[in-house]
């Protein structure tokens, strides 16, 4: 068992998490014991344009808020990310295509820095302890939002950087049609937004035939007013428990994970 793993529910070790989102940027540190904040979260606007230089001040800035020094830090990224290195920019500032978040994050904060893909961190949080925890088939979290973020779990193992959000969906990316952000442009009632969502799973089922959807983002907290409308689906779906604070925790797992390596 690396540091910073326990049992669900007992207290562990604490480890950072930083979730960099479209609107904002927010991060505490994470009880690995429990999956859950061991602090109230403390968020800083998204710089707008939102480049490398001006976020890498915001992250420092929600880390520093809590004196949080020389200990490592998991960051998420909304899009593909491999070794440190942001490789898309799908709903950010292009600048970022190529950037070592990794390495230009650590150097500021002269501490070890990991960095994982928003939804991937989301999926992780989400398949140890939240809505999917203990399930060994095949497994996708989706995150509803400015665009769709997804992770794709199969006996328990993360396929990392799936891009569904970006399949092809009525002669569109599926989330310029069925993320949270289309429903607001299009001023799309709950049951047209469902039916965009039921269209999008179903897709997705045909190509993975998973056991089960996972629905997160902040949409998920009005689970209740969309997923009694999507049918046809034979996958279960269920909203994301962890719900805003996956991708925090998600992001300070993926610390752990890698400190535990390196030691």
């Amino acid at each position: 068992m690396t540091d910073g793993e326990g049992a669900a529910g007992a207290p562990g070790a604490q480890v950072f998490g930083v979730d960099i989102g479209g609107s904002g940027i927010k991060g505490a540190p994470v009880d690995l014991g429990r999956g859950e904040p061991a602090a109230e979260r403390h968020k800083v606007l998204t710089p707008h344009p939102a480049t490398p230089e001006a976020v890498l001040g915001g992250v420092v800035e929600v880390v520093r808020h809590f004196g949080w020094s020389g200990r490592p830090v998991g960051v998420t990224f909304p899009g593909v990310v491999r070794d440190g290195v942001t490789l898309t920019a799908a709903n950010v500032d292009k600048s970022w295509i190529g950037t070592d978040l990794a390495s230009r994050l650590g150097e500021r904060l002269g501490c070890p820095v990991t960095v994982l893909n928003d939804a991937d961190a989301a999926g992780v949080a989400e398949v140890t302890f939240g809505a999917a925890a203990g399930r060994k088939g095949t497994v996708i979290v989706l995150t509803l939002g400015t665009g769709i973020g997804s992770a794709i779990f199969t006996g328990g193992q993360l396929v990392p950087n799936a891009e569904l959000g970006h399949l092809e969906l009525d002669g569109h990316e599926a989330e310029k049609r069925a993320s949270t952000k289309a429903k607001e442009d299009h001023d799309l009632s709950w049951s047209q937004w469902a039916r965009r969502v039921q269209k999008y799973l179903l897709h997705l089922e045909m190509l993975f035939s998973p056991e089960l959807f996972v629905l997160g983002g902040g949409v998920s907290r009005k689970a209740h007013k969309f997923l009694p409308l999507i049918e046809g689906v034979r996958a279960g779906i269920v909203p994301a428990q962890l719900q805003n604070n996956a991708g925090i925790v998600g992001a300070a797992m993926a610390a752990a994970a890698a400190a535990g390596d390196a030691g």
